[in-house]
């Protein structure tokens, strides 16, 4: 969903901008002097670097061999490597971790998404959480307080979207693991939701096939229309318990220090070895453009 930047140091920094609340006294009288010149600036915050990596070694037998379903074993594990390294990238973004400062002997962490996010976080029920976020005597980001796990609300998640709305930010994505999806899904087409019925007829002709429609993927809000993700890869916290992400893409990215890359490493034997490499790290432009429902049982039923 989001884009890429790129950085130049392990520590990459960016400032966070935002309009001032609007004035509703700003009349002046013509031809009067100029006031004070507004001076606020906007914060300066920052992430860490983190450098993954994913290395296989194919033996010289393995890749000589008429292998079922490919042509060279390398090559295979090659492509296959690419995508894994991926797939940590994706989790490894929207897991609750707290960035960590590398040196030559500890490795760089990138603050993960759930870190960043501080001012519209609440529990899957509504209730109050404790929100993380960049703590700017430090300049490294804090994890959210993990606790037992709630069911998701209904209305919590409605607050969030009003939440993330007042703020200035438009929610375009609700994203969150498959079973927290699927039950609000299935909460909008019960009796008590009643904000879905089930579709049995397109306006198809009468001699085609007909098709159920029995899942919710768009919800219209007051503050704007929003897609259901499911997200395969999203962790669950250190409880089992699952985090909703309230998303506008348009201020998170993907920040590289140095991209995808695979190297030839020695060899030490009858064997060939690639590492496949990244440095990258999160930029999250504004946190006040997302939202985050945590500590949510995805086993429980959705309520009002």
């Amino acid at each position: 969903l989001v884009g890429s930047t790129s950085h130049k140091n392990e520590r990459f920094d960016w400032v966070v901008d935002e309009l001032r609340a609007p004035d509703i006294t700003n009349a002046r009288v013509d031809g009067s002097d100029a006031g004070a010149a507004a001076t606020a600036t906007g914060a300066r915050v920052g992430n860490h670097s983190q450098i993954s990596d994913e290395v296989m070694s194919v033996s010289y037998r393995a890749d000589a061999s008429d292998t079922i379903g490919r042509t060279k074993e390398l090559a295979y594990r090659i492509t296959r490597g690419n995508q894994q390294i991926r797939r940590d990238v994706e989790a490894i973004c929207l897991n609750n971790q707290a960035s960590v400062a590398g040196t030559d002997t500890v490795a760089g962490v990138t603050g993960g998404l759930p870190s960043w996010i501080e001012t519209t976080v609440m529990n899957g029920d509504g209730s109050a959480a404790t929100a993380g976020g960049h703590n700017m005597t430090t300049g490294l980001t804090e994890k959210f307080t993990e606790e037992a796990g709630v069911a998701l609300s209904f209305q919590a998640v409605k607050d969030a979207i009003q939440g993330v709305y007042e703020e200035g930010g438009e929610v375009t994505h609700f994203m969150s693991n498959p079973g927290v999806i699927g039950a609000l899904s299935s909460y909008m087409f019960d009796n008590e939701a009643r904000v879905a019925t089930l579709t049995s007829d397109q306006g198809a002709p009468a001699n085609s096939k007909a098709t159920a429609l029995s899942s919710v993927n768009v919800l219209v809000s007051d503050f704007g229309t929003i897609k259901l993700v499911p997200n395969r890869l999203q962790p669950l916290d250190a409880n089992g318990n699952a985090v909703a992400f309230l998303l506008d893409p348009e201020y998170v990215s993907l920040s590289y220090l140095e991209g995808y890359r695979t190297d030839t490493l020695a060899k030490t034997g009858l064997a060939e070895k690639r590492q496949i490499s990244v440095d990258w790290g999160l930029r999250v432009h504004t946190e006040k453009a997302h939202g985050m429902l945590v500590n949510i049982d995805q086993s429980a039923e959705v309520t009002a």
